[in-house]
């Protein structure tokens, strides 16, 4: 048994759970959140010179292939998404996936394979504020989300903003979130009714936008983000949290719980 506890990558309890622990000091640094959308215009003063990385990644023969992205952001979502997330996490390393087009549509199996090039590229944090109906495909993104979630990496998923099903933000090992109307990116939920577990501000976000610009919009592919930066804040202060623990630090120290 003694061997056995060697191999623990923890062998003492947290310390107190609130928000001077899980955040104060904290900025990002050291943390690489993917973010899988329609890609990221890296150049965008929102984004601070923080992007690393832009793939896409595109079918060929049915099959996902993953190659450099020199298009960058075709909607401006991608964008929208990332400069939340260095807004709060400031030192945040970004590597844009992309598998969205110009119409915001994309294809089951390149959303499967850029989930899967992140997780095997050693990413900590996945933002996810898109999604798939696609029932046929339900068994590969359980499967793959299991991927994410053994080997450490948590993800983030805006819920549907329409009713009905749709994945991967209706699995349990996946960080779920919804839209609130508080303007405070400081302001989340738990809600202890899953599937969705966290409410953030999504109503009325000032929001980055293409071709260096800005606007304002509503959904929760913009309440996410905000779960997004403080995960990276908690993986940057505390490095061996792992995809459960992040989730449960942010239930202990989330605002008083309201319904999502």
């Amino acid at each position: 048994m003694g061997q056995a506890l060697e191999g623990l990558a923890r062998r003492a309890r947290l310390d107190r759970l609130d928000r001077t622990w899980a955040f104060e000091g904290a900025t990002g640094r050291g943390v690489t959140v993917a973010i899988i959308d329609s890609g990221v215009e890296a150049e965008h003063p929102a984004l601070a010179g923080r992007v690393r990385e832009r793939v896409v990644v595109e079918l060929e023969q049915g099959e996902p292939v993953v190659v450099a992205d020199e298009m960058g952001d075709l909607f401006g979502h991608g964008t929208a998404c990332g400069g939340l997330i260095v807004d709060l996490a400031p030192e945040v390393e970004l590597v844009s996936v992309r598998v969205l087009g110009a119409d915001l549509k994309g294809r089951g199996a390149a959303f499967l394979g850029g989930l899967e090039w992140a997780i095997d590229h050693g990413v900590d944090i996945i933002n996810l504020s898109l999604s798939s109906k696609s029932e046929a495909l339900f068994a590969d993104f359980h499967d793959v989300v299991d991927r994410a979630y053994f080997a450490g990496v948590t993800l983030v998923s805006a819920a549907n903003n329409a009713p009905g099903a749709s994945y991967p933000s209706l699995f349990s090992s996946v960080v779920s979130v919804a839209a609130h109307e508080e303007p405070d990116p400081w302001c989340w939920y738990y809600n202890p009714r899953p599937p969705v577990e966290f409410g953030a501000w999504g109503v009325d976000v000032p929001i980055a936008w293409r071709d260096g610009g800005s606007t304002v919009a509503t959904g929760n592919s913009f309440a996410a983000p905000h779960i997004t930066a403080l995960a990276a804040l908690l993986r940057s202060k505390h490095p061996g949290l792992t995809p459960f623990e992040v989730k449960a630090v942010l239930a202990a120290t989330a605002d008083l719980s309201a319904p999502v």
